[in-house]
């Protein structure tokens, strides 16, 4: 999906509520882009830490759906389940992502844990959550990538 908006760039940081300069520069951001896509399309991860990432929101968005408080209206299984195709119930699933999601995170080490949790799950930018964590500017990427190293050797990612 994509969101186009324009925005104004003043002294190298683009300027979110102001309008842009008549001779000043532009940019064009797609506001539906994630923080850590956006890092994958100018190569400042790689696939394997774009691949962490993207696990460990997908543990994390499913950790934080609530259960389901109405009827299910699907089919019941014809009988027994086994194998491979197996459901778990949503409220073990969102408790099996939960574990997941927490052993990654501590995987990552509590020096890293915070910019992961900033960028990948609450979906700030690194400059964002650099700010936030009172780090110095361009600190944020160097933590983010080791952080993703580490979350990725915890899945077992090649």
């Amino acid at each position: 999906m994509r969101e186009l908006v324009e925005r104004s760039i003043e002294d190298g940081h683009v300027v979110h509520h102001a309008p842009a300069r008549k001779n000043g520069r532009r940019v064009t951001v797609n506001l539906a882009e994630s923080p850590l896509s956006w890092l994958r399309a100018r190569g400042l991860v790689d696939g394997r830490q774009f691949d962490a990432g993207e696990r460990l929101r997908a543990d994390y968005e499913t950790a934080a759906l609530g259960p389901r408080v109405t009827m299910r209206w699907d089919a019941a299984p014809a009988g027994p389940r086994h194998g491979a195709h197996d459901r778990l119930d949503p409220t073990t699933a969102q408790i099996a992502a939960k574990r997941r999601f927490d052993a990654a995170v501590s995987a990552a080490g509590p020096g890293l844990s915070d910019i992961l949790w900033r960028v990948i799950c609450a979906g700030e930018t690194v400059p964002t959550a650099e700010k936030a964590l009172g780090w110095p500017t361009r600190a944020g990427r160097l933590v983010l990538t080791l952080a993703l190293d580490r979350v990725a050797d915890h899945y077992g990612l090649n």
